[in-house]
């Protein structure tokens, strides 16, 4: 894959092979970010874990404490009173079934999570093959099928993200904008590997953590030593 000269100079900054501890590791994205925009901070994680085994899986969600640095659109399914308790809380759309024919036929995706409450997922349930591969699709263990809807969405806006593994048992997840201050990236990303470290399943044998990898949207990996963690 050819790489931009941009990005050939800034992974330069970066010596192959080296394990950074977090503080490091983080200066050294926010240095590397040198896009037009503000770049998203991602960290990928990938464990030692085989995803195909339901005791093996790792799932579920962490509020960062400085946020994303994203406006997130809260899509809720819900009904009666508790459409009301959305609305007041902040949610941006209000599912029904009509939201399902929209989603399913004209494609409309213009939110970024979706909360049901437990009586409304026979309708989200009929969404499972679209909202399932692009990881929307409202989860117990994330806190996204509830009743108590103004916590969940109180949460999501203050900066609650969703980890879960890929089929390469790696999770991959932001941290926050490019400007925030190191501190501030520093504090998401220990908020997010503590979740993950506290989630181990018991069945995984070996080592858990088996690479941590920092990198903004158009800048290079950055390797953080997994030792130093947790």
């Amino acid at each position: 894959m050819k790489r931009g000269k941009k990005y050939s100079e800034n992974a330069k900054l970066v010596t192959k092979g080296n394990q950074y501890d977090v503080p490091e590791a983080v200066a050294l994205v926010k240095k590397t970010a040198t896009a037009k925009f503000d770049e998203t901070v991602e960290v990928h994680v990938r464990l030692g874990v085989d995803g195909r085994h339901a005791d093996q899986q790792v799932r579920g969600a962490v509020v960062l404490p400085h946020g994303t640095g994203k406006t997130v659109k809260v899509l809720v399914f819900a009904k009666g009173p508790k459409v009301d308790e959305a609305l007041a809380a902040g949610a941006d759309y209000i599912g029904d079934d009509e939201t399902v024919n929209k989603i399913t036929k004209e494609n409309w995706f213009d939110f970024d999570v979706v909360v049901a409450t437990p009586d409304m997922m026979g309708a989200v349930g009929r969404l499972g093959r679209v909202l399932g591969p692009k990881g929307l699709m409202p989860n117990p263990k994330a806190g996204t099928v509830t009743m108590d809807v103004t916590k969940a969405i109180a949460d999501i806006k203050a900066g609650k993200i969703e980890y879960r593994l890929d089929k390469a048992n790696i999770i991959h997840c932001p941290v926050g904008k490019a400007s925030f201050t190191v501190e501030q990236l520093a504090d998401n990303f220990n908020a997010l590997l503590g979740a993950i470290i506290k989630a181990k399943p018991a069945a995984a044998k070996g080592t858990y953590l088996r690479s941590v990898t920092l990198a903004s949207t158009m800048g290079p990996g950055v390797k953080v030593n997994p030792v130093k963690i947790g």
